[in-house]
């Protein structure tokens, strides 16, 4: 009963069709906390594919997977491949998708690395003397600086690796500001309670108009969060799947993913795996 509960909205949509005129749909099972760049993508994608709606199927990363294993499982045989309803599964983090080839529930070969989360500095936007990277933070001892709480989130488990590793966490754990989560970083920087604030590059972006990026971590310092897709087993139109794939890590993909905030991954890591 679950599975059919699960598909179904995933089925509704997959078969929705423009009454202008007929076109292919492209049906991405994404989380919901990568509905910006995946549906910047998407329309970046129709563009130059008038013929091609591409749809998202909004869940977390365990529905997601209990979406797929339940279409390949089904006692019912429903799918078949080349028949599935969904092409692409793009979650946010690379974890599901490692589990999904493990169960050959994505196809080998598929999977594309196209963004990174790199962490960036951030000030007030009408702050004009700012420090310009993360080094400086641990020269001037005045800065109060707002963190994610290194205990509680990944934020701030990210954000002490990176000063610990340029050499300046000693220097400044005493003038940080804990925060429970990326809001409550924001929000005690804005009311005054820090000078600088530390949060993923794509959260600073989506607040541009009140704060302004300073610096941004370098790649290869620490290990930044990745984000993939892969073609599902069972999709529909693998030639599409392809070209959708590869589209995500051409330029044009990659200089609007970085509008948003994100970097792109190294050339050795794009390639196929």
């Amino acid at each position: 009963m679950w599975y059919r509960l699960l598909t179904s909205s995933v089925l509704y949509l997959a078969l929705q069709i423009s009454p202008a005129f007929a076109t292919e749909q492209l049906v991405i099972a994404t989380s919901p906390s990568m509905r910006i760049p995946v549906e910047a993508l998407g329309r970046q994608f129709e563009q130059t594919h008038p013929d091609v709606r591409v749809r998202l199927y909004f869940d977390s990363g365990l529905d997601i997977r209990r979406t797929i294993a339940g279409m390949e499982n089904s006692p019912i045989g429903q799918y078949f491949i080349g028949s599935g309803p969904i092409h692409l599964v793009a979650p946010g983090g690379d974890e599901l998708i490692t589990r999904l080839q493990w169960r050959y529930y994505v196809l080998p070969g598929t999977k594309r690395p196209y963004a990174e989360v790199p962490l960036v500095m951030v000030v007030p936007e009408a702050l004009v003397d700012a420090p310009t990277s993360f080094e400086a933070l641990g020269k001037n001892e005045a800065l109060r600086i707002a963190v994610g709480d290194p205990d509680l989130t990944t934020l701030g488990q990210q954000t002490k690796q990176l000063l610990t590793t340029l050499g300046v966490w000693s220097s400044v754990e005493g003038r940080l500001d804990e925060a429970s989560d990326t809001r409550s970083v924001l929000d005690h920087l804005l009311n005054g309670q820090a000078d600088v604030g530390i949060l993923f590059g794509p959260d600073a972006v989506q607040e541009s108009q009140r704060i302004r990026i300073v610096a941004v971590s370098e790649r290869g310092i620490i290990p930044l969060a990745i984000h993939s897709m892969a073609m599902e087993r069972y999709c529909p139109n693998r030639a599409l799947c392809e070209e959708f794939l590869g589209f995500i890590q051409s330029a044009e993909a990659q200089k609007e993913l970085q509008r948003l905030g994100y970097a792109s991954p190294s050339s050795q890591s794009m390639k196929k795996e």
